[in-house]
């Protein structure tokens, strides 16, 4: 266990399987449906027998009724490839009423979130692979079954720092590309970015097969604006700082933020992707519970 871990809460979330919403191709067997066909309890589907095909599994009452011989098919159950890409940039350092202070952040709050899907599917026989988007691509653990491989993806969450501008929509990009077989893709961000520039990556990743979700982090603040005297602005990613009266501008700041979500909506519904946008001050055991709850089959 880490920090970043809790076992109550884990322990609370192990009834629930992580469920993709599309077939998986996998090197195991497991819980996951898959697009071949195999042995298991779910059946598919009859078809005629042809010469060659494996005799043991001839509907003896089908041809009892036809006197026609007809297979029986069953959904192959395969393994699930978990492949997180969470942003490592500036901003993600913005925490719970504006603190950067450690256990409080964005970052910290997507360390809680992949840290327990990471030890959830673990526990379930999943591969699990991690990427950081950064202003360069800083971190790439490619997805495995093993204990040793779930340390080494922990190890890595918990070393993650955010600094600079973000990288995610290259990381997009790059995740689509090197992922070979279809994974379910978990993209942890505050997605600080005209939603645009993250239309080509989502449909990328769905091109490309993959099961996408999207937790986009948000602090209460950045969507009320609720501020009411003169404040100095940092941008955590480099630009000049801004001192402004939020009086003045707070009017236009929530019609931009309604555009902003408007348009990011538009964008993930376009791309049939999994969407969750998450407020940090929520507890993430809810958030979790409520992800995995909407994925049960």
């Amino acid at each position: 266990m880490r920090d970043f871990i809790e076992p109550g809460v884990v322990a609370r979330l192990a009834g629930l399987s992580m469920d993709a919403r599309a077939p998986m191709i996998g090197s195991v067997s497991g819980r996951h449906r898959s697009p071949t066909r195999g042995s298991s309890q779910e059946f598919s589907e009859y078809r005629k027998y042809v010469p060659g095909d494996d005799t043991r599994r001839l509907d003896w009452r089908a041809w009892g009724r036809s006197d026609r011989f007809y297979i029986k098919e069953y959904e192959a159950d395969t393994n699930l490839r978990l492949c997180f890409v969470i942003d490592v940039s500036g901003s993600m350092k913005f925490g719970v009423d504006g603190s950067q202070q450690p256990g409080m952040t964005k970052l910290d709050y997507a360390r809680r979130l992949a840290g327990t899907l990471a030890y959830l599917a673990a526990g379930q026989g999943d591969a699990v692979g991690l990427y950081c988007a950064g202003t360069d691509f800083r971190s790439e653990i490619r997805p495995k079954r093993s204990a040793a491989h779930l340390r080494f993806v922990l190890d890595e969450l918990g070393d993650m720092q955010a600094d600079g501008e973000t990288g995610l929509p290259q990381a997009l990009h790059h995740v689509a590309e090197k992922v070979a077989q279809r994974a379910l893709v978990v993209i942890i961000s505050d997605l600080f970015m005209e939603p645009e520039t993250l239309r080509s990556g989502f449909q990328h990743l769905r091109y490309r097969k993959h099961d996408v979700a999207v937790f986009h982090l948000l602090e209460k603040s950045e969507i009320d604006f609720s501020f009411d005297r003169p404040v100095r602005f940092v941008d955590l990613e480099g630009a000049a700082p801004l001192l402004v009266d939020p009086t003045t501008i707070a009017r236009q700041y929530r019609s931009a933020v309604q555009t902003y979500l408007a348009d990011l909506k538009k964008i993930v519904r376009d791309s049939a992707v999994d969407y969750h946008r998450v407020s940090i001050e929520e507890h993430y055991a809810e958030v979790l519970a409520r992800f995995l709850l909407a994925r049960k089959r």
